[in-house]
């Protein structure tokens, strides 16, 4: 709680007097009218029950998953704050907290009558999460409008009833549940009310809507209930498979068969099939943020691409959101969070997610080992991984979250690696329970174990730390897990810890053909993908997407940013360079380069002779085939 001014005593006493009692039977009202979401505004309106008094006001900060402080305040607008009688009171900003405003309540005034707009803006490119919007359809995170007061500890304590007023004839997905009595209806329309929940299950229950809008049940025969939840901008872009569908149910499935509980009451997958809003996805207790291409579920390419984000979101339901880092378990929005076991939160979640997605058959085993080799060739490629170790990646997540995996120069600046090398960690982890046990157990009892703590419950937070992973693993198998994982967080080797993948009975190794997944990323991005060998990717108008530091590339001076205009004498095309690359193989001549810079044109050379290189996973005869084992379904009858 931060105060400018008076003493603490005073101050102590004057927060207790204006402290509101926000309860399950005296709660905050919030109606949110998206009538002219497609036109990317939102409006609120608020009853919040206040005492008279020194009042501030509170906007949420640090949104769980999100992993920094970016709760989009700029993007509020037409704050008005009024008693019920209609007076308008003036407010100003805290100088030092931008989330935090202060007002006077005068006596005799027990409710404010709140509103305030947020402007839906966020282009459909980078990370932006929460809310989105485009003519047909809309994705409401509740953090973005929400205002409440200051003075409880835990946001747990802060209860709203939440409603919504929706466009005509557009549906919607939510994990809130109807109420069953509406209260009346707004002046802009008749709102679906929902029970009253916390702040914290408001906040991490978004609502999906549209017009073209689908709701698929999955594994029926499960308790409790999972539903697929799609909001498409177009009704040829909501026709899935029934091979699609049954992925899904797998995976649902799969997840009970792996972690031996669930921690939700009910379970939607919240999935926006639009290229209008930004692509990522963002998890939540009872439902996720899923947002893919438009075509995603017609288009072979875009939802191979796409297979493991159902599931990394859906096993955050366990390892994030039930099981979180206790650093990032604050119980409020305004604590800042620490990230340092994000390698746990996002690294294991994005192994499990992948493992997963083979299992449910959301993706083939091949295509699975397609994803490990290029992710393992990758980080293999990661110059910056000589200066700053993979903890300090996740230590310093919430600025490193501005950047993405494509940012240039991302390779020497290194980011949020903990993901993509929590693959390679957590295979490692897997392989080695294996090996220790002869087979006996995997890392499946780790996390029947540690995800499944207390068996089925309601939503909730059990926190974790550094030594209660290292004591749940041993549990498993006695063995020096803490300096075995703090090697792996403390490295600063400049090659990728690929033991995991050896230990699975495989090893990297490149051919001049692209993999599955690297062909899928050619054909749906335009992208010319010569990583490993020059040190380039390129998109299809010859700009230079990155530069790999230390490669050809770079040793030929150039930067993120050019433009190719010409290969060899000839007008660049993606081919012409494959081509260039490709016939470089035992070719003592190097590859001539015309490239513009900011208005400057310069001839390039590239000193390179070894040809195309593209990663794979080639079978070690005579090896366990520990990585297939980890692949097959936990669900499935035993092959005879």
């Amino acid at each position: 709680m931060h105060f400018r001014s008076g003493s603490v005593v005073g101050l102590m006493f004057a927060a207790a007097l204006s402290l509101p009692a926000q309860t399950a039977s005296n709660p905050i009202h919030l109606t949110v009218d998206l009538t002219e979401a497609p036109r990317k505004i939102l409006h609120a309106h608020m009853t919040i029950p206040v005492s008279p008094g020194p009042l501030t006001l509170l906007y949420p900060k640090w949104i769980p998953g999100e992993h920094m402080a970016d709760g989009p305040i700029d993007n509020l607008a037409g704050l008005f704050i009024r008693t019920l009688n209609g007076q308008q009171l003036s407010w100003v900003r805290d100088d030092v907290n931008m989330y935090a405003i202060h007002l006077t309540v005068p006596e005799g005034v027990s409710e404010l009558d709140v509103k305030d707009d947020f402007l839906a803006t966020a282009g459909a490119t980078g990370f932006s999460a929460g809310a989105s919007t485009s003519a047909n359809l809309a994705m409401l995170s509740w953090n973005e409008l929400v205002l409440y007061p200051e003075g409880h500890k835990d946001d747990a304590d802060i209860y709203v009833e939440p409603a919504v007023v929706l466009p005509q004839g557009w549906q919607y997905g939510t994990a809130l549940q109807p109420a069953p009595m509406a209260r009346a209806c707004e002046p802009s329309g008749c709102p679906v009310v929902f029970t009253t929940v916390s702040l914290e299950r408001l906040i991490d229950s978004p609502l999906l809507t549209g017009k073209y809008f689908v709701e698929i049940p999955l594994a029926t025969e499960v308790t409790p209930k999972h539903f697929l939840d799609i909001a498409a901008d177009g009704p040829e872009d909501l026709k899935l498979t029934p091979e699609t569908i049954n992925g899904y149910s797998n995976l649902v499935r799969e997840t009970g068969a792996l972690y031996q509980s669930r921690h939700y009451e009910s379970y939607h997958f919240l999935v926006t099939a639009s290229d209008q809003v930004a692509h990522f996805g963002l998890e939540h207790h009872q439902s996720s943020d899923d947002r893919v291409p438009e075509r995603t579920f017609v288009d072979d390419n875009l939802l191979l691409l796409s297979a493991d984000l159902l599931p990394h979101e859906f096993t955050h339901s366990w390892n994030g959101k039930y099981r979180r880092p206790a650093g990032l378990a604050t119980g409020n929005y305004e604590d800042p969070m620490k990230g340092n076991l994000l390698w746990v939160y996002e690294g294991l979640t994005d192994y499990l997610g992948n493992v997963l997605a083979a299992r449910s058959h959301i993706e083939t085993a091949a295509q699975y080992r397609d994803y490990l080799a290029a992710t393992a060739a990758w980080l293999d490629y990661r110059p910056g991984r000589t200066w700053r170790d993979l903890q300090d990646t996740a230590t310093a997540a919430q600025i490193l979250y501005l950047y993405g995996d494509s940012s240039p120069w991302d390779n020497w600046r290194r980011n949020t690696d903990y993901y993509s090398e929590g693959d390679l960690v957590w295979l490692d982890v897997d392989t080695t329970i294996r090996k220790l046990t002869n087979e006996k157990k995997s890392l499946n009892d780790f996390l029947a174990s540690f995800e499944g703590l207390g068996g089925n419950t309601p939503p909730k937070v059990v926190p974790y730390t550094f030594e209660d992973v290292v004591k749940g693993l041993n549990d498993v198998v006695a063995y020096d897990w803490a300096g075995f994982l703090k090697e792996r967080l403390t490295s600063k080797s400049p090659h990728a810890p690929l033991s995991g993948i050896e230990n699975g009975g495989y090893k990297l190794v490149f051919t001049d053909t692209p993999n599955d997944i690297t062909q899928a990323r050619i054909t749906t991005m335009g992208m010319t993908e010569e990583w490993w060998s020059i040190g380039i990717n390129v998109s299809s108008d010859g700009h230079i997407e990155d530069v790999l530091v230390g490669s050809a590339a770079d040793q030929a001076k150039l930067g993120p940013g050019m433009q190719i205009v010409a290969v060899n004498g000839r007008q660049f095309s993606g081919q012409l360079l494959s081509d260039a690359i490709r016939d470089s193989n035992g070719n003592s001549n190097p590859i001539s380069l015309i490239v513009v810079n900011t208005g400057v044109y310069k001839v390039l050379s590239l000193d390179y002779h070894d040809g195309l290189r593209y990663p794979h996973l080639e079978r070690v005869e005579g090896t366990p085939d520990r990585l297939d084992d980890i692949l097959k379904g936990m669900t499935e009858a035993p092959k005879s």
